[in-house]
């Protein structure tokens, strides 16, 4: 063989290599997998430093604990994604599901204890705020869901103290308090004493995942959040989809609501104030969702939600102040965003050398 044809042949196959790994490269771009694979990366290192830092950390109880954990902020951030992916966002995420625990503890003071007349008031209190937030972005033409939002946050705080006299209700029906608090029994082999809030957890993640990537409403979704222009020429009634978005938050909300009584046992108007909003952002930015909308995926934001709790979980294992969890936590979330920043730039410089 000549040393023409040898070198021709290398420089096929270094040709041929380059565009596979191009392939590769862009195949995990185009499914998530390449945001996916970092942050699950990010998260065994993080338990892997933990279990060396504290004996107790890898301990089935608190593996349980952790999971219970998240449960709250893995569904007020399955919310936040779809508003974060049409390129929204909603700060009354958190102040809504404790509204929502406030509402059934004004009818615990009243004297109704019918847990389905509870719960139902709970669900229907989230979903209207929720259709309330949708509306005003899309009949009155709020400029941006920031702002309403923000102020629905400082409304539902006032109306959580209100309702219950700024007074903390607790005993709760055990029906209601049963699916933030109870656990599988511990004679079920692999997921014995599993939180039964994570298990709801994880069936609403598969099914807002098929949702999301397999129906028609979900790819709008997608469509009015990553290309507004697309989705008004290809017909998609934006303003529809937009509301349903916030309504499906403020259910989110409903949901967590409940998981938060039974964690707790307890109906708390000041509570509104504590930064469920900020973690669930975190959770869906870690996960790969982008403040510019058009991206985001169910299994991302519970990696990211996992992220968090187990952030809180070690600190707390380590005795770290109050204080010092609450910076650390702030840094996370400008990490997430400072993240986010820059994954759009280096996308939009792929872009720009691609169409030269």
């Amino acid at each position: 063989m000549s040393k023409v044809n040898i070198e021709s042949n290398g420089g096929n196959m270094a040709a041929a290599a380059s565009q596979k790994k191009t392939g590769l490269r862009e195949w995990l771009k185009a499914n998530g997998l390449g945001n996916r694979l970092g942050s699950l990366g990010a998260l065994l290192v993080l338990c892997i430093v933990l279990s060396f830092a504290s004996d107790s950390f890898l301990s089935q109880s608190n593996l349980m604990n952790i999971f219970k954990q998240t449960s709250v902020n893995a569904l007020i951030s399955t919310g936040m994604l779809v508003c974060l992916i049409t390129a929204g966002i909603d700060l009354s995420v958190g102040a809504n599901a404790i509204f929502c625990t406030c509402m059934m503890g004004m009818l615990l003071q009243k004297g109704i204890t019918n847990p389905f007349i509870m719960i139902t008031v709970g669900i229907l209190s989230g979903v209207l705020v929720g259709f309330i937030n949708g509306t005003l972005l899309t009949r009155l033409h709020l400029p941006h869901p920031f702002v309403s939002t923000l102020g629905m946050k400082n409304v539902l705080w006032g109306m959580a103290l209100l309702v219950v006299n700024s007074q903390i209700v607790s005993g709760f029906p055990t029906q209601v308090t049963w699916l933030g608090s109870k656990n599988l029994p511990a004679s079920i082999p692999l997921f014995g004493g599993f939180p039964v809030s994570f298990l709801l957890v994880i069936v609403i993640f598969l099914i807002m995942g098929v949702f999301l990537s397999k129906t028609a409403l979900g790819r709008s979704i997608y469509c009015v959040g990553g290309n507004p222009e697309a989705a008004r020429l290809s017909g998609i009634q934006s303003a529809n989809v937009l509301t349903f978005c916030y309504t499906l938050s403020g259910l989110m909300s409903a949901l967590a609501a409940i998981v938060l009584i039974g964690r707790g046992g307890i109906a708390n108007g000041a509570n509104a104030i504590q930064p469920y909003d900020t973690d669930a952002i975190a959770a869906c930015i870690i996960g790969g969702a982008s403040f510019n909308g058009g991206k985001g995926t169910m299994s991302g934001t519970l990696i990211g939600a996992l992220i968090i709790t187990v952030i809180r979980n070690g600190l707390q294992l380590l005795s770290v102040s109050t204080a010092v969890q609450n910076i650390v936590i702030g840094l996370v979330i400008i990490l997430a965003v400072l993240l986010d920043v820059t994954r759009e730039r280096m996308e939009a410089k792929r872009r720009r050398l691609a169409a030269v």
